[in-house]
């Protein structure tokens, strides 16, 4: 493991475990299960935040074991769909932890998606879904004009929430979405299709296009934090357009889901270095919706991550995307739901 992804796990790592065991709830037997194990990861000590905890019919308590990675499977519509999940070293079985849906990039493999984004770091259950391939075999996800005309992404994500529920003792309130790339733009079709079923999403250079979030103006208010480089090529800060297929701007994607929480068009604009600048719409009707946007002075399609001992890359790797996006969850669950 390197020292860049040791720090990291340390700097998320504090107050977790003591919070989730103080809260302890259960409810009924979850069924038995085949699984396919992996090797253990180094995990974190324990992190958290204060907040009402929704049990689901996993907390019962099960053979899953702390500390494992495991691969799993459902069925949509007939085909078979994969999807690894990483369990933390301090899971106690019988207390709700946060769980977080990791989709990566078009063409990418989920296991490398794990290995630089260090989500398996964070003191949650983690998800890693596998995409179908798509135009010309490569991998990919629902609404981009390259994913397969038979993906059902939407449904892929209901399976695994429901087969997640039942095995893994997980918190409602706390289930979360991240998406890179292309997986950015299924998470906003997620946001815009299934709201209710997480406390919160996360895009990091997100391919938003038009066809994946129609008839997304209206809806439920939700929690977003999103990263773009203003240099990034693969897809444009300012939008562009794909084998035919348009992708929003980044503005106009930021603009739906500050018009839907009724912010006042008025960003609080606050620069954390010389290269990046924290956007926020501090003045909303929905106060408990949050929407926040790092606009990465510079930066390229890479995810977020200072790169240690060395000068070069992306001046947007001055932050950590993935320390960001876990203190925004910490601070975004969906109170009062069940």
């Amino acid at each position: 493991m390197s020292g860049s992804r040791r720090r990291i796990r340390r700097r998320l790592s504090v107050v977790w475990f003591g919070l989730i065991l103080a809260s302890g709830l259960s409810a009924s037997l979850a069924p038995a299960v085949t699984a396919t194990p992996l090797p253990p990861f180094d995990a974190p000590a324990p992190h958290g935040h204060h907040a009402a905890v929704h049990p689901v019919s996993g907390c019962a308590g099960n053979s899953v074991r702390p500390g494992s990675s495991m691969v799993r499977s459902v069925s949509v519509g007939g085909v078979t769909r994969r999807f690894r999940v990483h369990v933390p070293a301090f899971y106690p079985g019988t207390v709700p932890v946060p769980l977080i849906l990791a989709y990566h990039g078009r063409a990418e493999r989920a296991a490398a998606f794990e290995r630089y984004t260090g989500l398996s770091g964070l003191p949650a259950v983690v998800v890693y879904p596998v995409a179908a391939p798509g135009r010309g075999g490569a991998s990919a996800w629902q609404g981009a004009p390259y994913s397969s005309p038979r993906a059902d992404d939407v449904g892929f994500t209901r399976a695994m929430l429901r087969d997640l529920r039942s095995r893994f003792c997980v918190d409602r309130g706390r289930t979360y979405a991240i998406g890179r790339s292309n997986g950015g733009g299924l998470v906003a079709m997620l946001a815009c299709r299934l709201p209710a079923d997480f406390a919160g999403f996360a895009t990091v250079g997100a391919a938003v296009y038009q066809q994946a979030v129609a008839g997304c103006a209206h809806g439920p208010a939700i929690s977003l934090i999103d990263f773009h480089g203003t240099a990034d090529r693969t897809i444009a800060y300012r939008g562009g357009t794909k084998l035919g297929a348009s992708y929003l701007s980044t503005s106009s994607w930021l603009r739906r889901w500050t018009q839907r929480a009724g912010c006042v068009d008025a960003p609080l604009v606050v620069p954390m270095n010389r290269a990046v600048d924290r956007i926020s719409w501090p003045l909303c009707a929905r106060p408990e919706a949050a929407v926040v946007h790092y606009r990465l002075g510079g930066g390229t399609h890479r995810w977020p991550a200072p790169i240690p001992g060395h000068s070069t890359g992306s001046v947007g790797d001055t932050v950590s995307a993935t320390e960001l996006i876990w203190q925004f969850f910490l601070t975004h669950p969906r109170l009062g739901s069940s």
